[in-house]
């Protein structure tokens, strides 16, 4: 149970989400209503995707006070305390995406897969590309299409042709590239990887206990933010890329990975270090 501890809390977290706005829509339990893109909490606090209202004000979109200050609620908390968690412990894409993986790996597909050579680095130019469009036709570009949004929608509302955008996503990850539409396409990763460098929550690095075995490194979606392990001395993950599942602490058989605070004189150390190394 140990090592897969936090695997069962982020289980726990998407699945009862999906719940409360199940009972909330239809059963009148108000705690949530709506969706991830726009939800009432409590039947009194509008909470807003702040990528979603994003590319409606690049639309052009008329929006209420209670739409823009619900986006920066959700912004501020992820951005200035848990990270980029939205993409491990919220979004219900996750877990077709980890299944895909946990699939590819069993049946030892990795093999087969063509693997394509797609830079993590799309996902930043998708996110611009979004809004860029989002100005350009008056419309909210990725919303209109967004995977997160459909399988929220068929899951609460009802499952529809949008279905088979989700199937395409899990044979894609499956198939073709690991980690595939998550750490290479997603422009709402991308979005919330961009706005979380600065967040309190970090994974932290123990030198002294590391054994380099780097089993921390098969199981993390988001591998270059585990370069740390290359340190000889402790350190933070600063990477706003960290999804804070928790893999790569549940697998370390050494401890020498944990959930911390951030410290921001130890953070300057960090990067003097690294540059230095450089």
């Amino acid at each position: 149970m140990k090592k897969y501890r936090f695997l069962i809390l982020r289980r726990f977290i998407q699945i009862s989400i999906l719940v409360l706005f199940f009972l909330g829509n239809y059963i009148g339990l108000k705690i949530l209503q709506g969706n991830l893109s726009a939800g009432l909490f409590l039947d009194t606090l509008n909470l807003s995707d702040p990528y979603a209202v994003l590319q409606l004000l690049f639309a052009g979109g008329n929006l209420d006070a209670k739409a823009i200050v619900g986006a920066l609620i959700i912004l501020l908390v992820y951005a200035l305390i848990f990270g980029r968690v939205f993409c491990s412990y919220v979004c219900p894409i996750n877990i077709v995406t980890d299944s895909a993986g946990f699939l590819s790996r069993k049946l030892e597909i990795n093999k087969l897969k063509y693997n394509l050579s797609i830079s993590r680095n799309v996902r930043y130019w998708v996110m611009v590309l979004a809004l860029i469009l989002s100005f350009v036709f008056g419309v909210a570009a990725f919303e209109s299409i967004s995977p997160v949004s459909i399988l929220h929608r068929e899951i609460i509302f009802g499952v529809g042709i949008g279905l088979l955008i989700i199937v395409a996503i899990f044979i894609f990850d499956l198939f073709v590239l690991k980690d595939g539409f998550c750490g290479h396409l997603c422009p709402l990763g991308a979005f919330y990887a961009f706005t979380s460098h600065f967040a309190l929550l970090k994974v932290k690095y123990n030198n002294k206990k590391c054994t380099k075995c780097m089993e921390c490194k098969v199981v993390c979606p988001e591998k270059q933010v585990l370069n740390i392990t290359n340190n000889e001395y402790d350190s933070f993950v600063q990477s706003g890329e960290c999804t804070k599942c928790g893999r790569c602490i549940e697998v370390c058989e050494d401890n020498a990975l944990s959930f911390s605070i951030n410290n921001f004189a130890q953070s300057q150390k960090d990067t003097k270090n690294e540059k230095d190394d450089i």
